[in-house]
């Protein structure tokens, strides 16, 4: 008994001091959190990619836009003379809307969002749809013509501020860390799951040139 009790001791302690076969154990441990770690730094580098992309999209966009007929219904071609009072003097054409309050008619802001049937929309869209997630649509675009008394002069050509913006944006990983985070049941603060996040809101703006002749390059 005591012979049998000692060969299995033998054993037993040749089994713990055997280490053959542990490096692979170890690579099997380390390996899926090392390839985890490589592939997340390669989704934060097309988010930052994706991010720049889309900042220099929106200033090209604004850029076009300035330059071409107006993305959104409604914006006037020219300035006309605001309200007068009877009896005061009306303003005459050719003079800067910035004179006084009321020499140019504000028309406030006009806003739309991108539309296909739009030619100018339809334009930038088809220069910056590309670099921007492949989530992005037309109608992610949204365009605003805002007066301001600054710009212009009453009879010419109407002068808004243009802005344009992206919205809605969403970036998805290539790696399983947002669906891990996923399947945890974990979801961020605007209720997307963790396999796409959103990305803010871009926008620019810029004083408008001639938007009745833009179509003429």
């Amino acid at each position: 008994m005591r012979a049998v009790l000692h060969m299995l001791k033998r054993r037993v302690g040749r089994f713990g001091a055997d280490d053959r076969g542990t490096t692979i154990v170890e690579l099997a441990i380390a390996l899926p959190l090392f390839l985890l770690i490589f592939f997340a730094l390669l989704d934060f580098g097309r988010m930052a990619y994706r991010y720049v992309a889309a900042e220099k999209a929106m200033q090209l966009a604004t850029r076009i836009a300035v330059t071409r007929p107006p993305a959104c219904a409604g914006v006037p071609l020219t300035h006309v003379r605001g309200p007068t009072d009877p009896g005061t003097a009306v303003p005459r054409f050719g003079l800067s809307c910035s004179s006084g309050p009321d020499v140019c008619l504000d028309v406030g802001a006009i806003s739309c969002v991108g539309s296909a049937e739009n030619a100018t929309a339809s334009e930038i869209w088809a220069l910056i749809g590309n670099v921007l997630p492949n989530t992005a649509e037309i109608d992610n675009l949204r365009f605003s013509y805002s007066f301001d008394n600054r710009l212009g002069f009453l009879g010419g050509p109407y002068v808004p501020v243009v802005t344009v913006e992206v919205t809605g944006l969403q970036f998805e990983y290539a790696s399983p860390l947002g669906a891990l985070a996923t399947l945890a049941g974990s979801t961020n603060e605007n209720g997307f799951n963790n396999a796409a996040i959103p990305f803010p809101s871009m926008s620019m703006s810029l004083p408008a040139e001639d938007l009745a002749l833009g179509d003429a390059g």
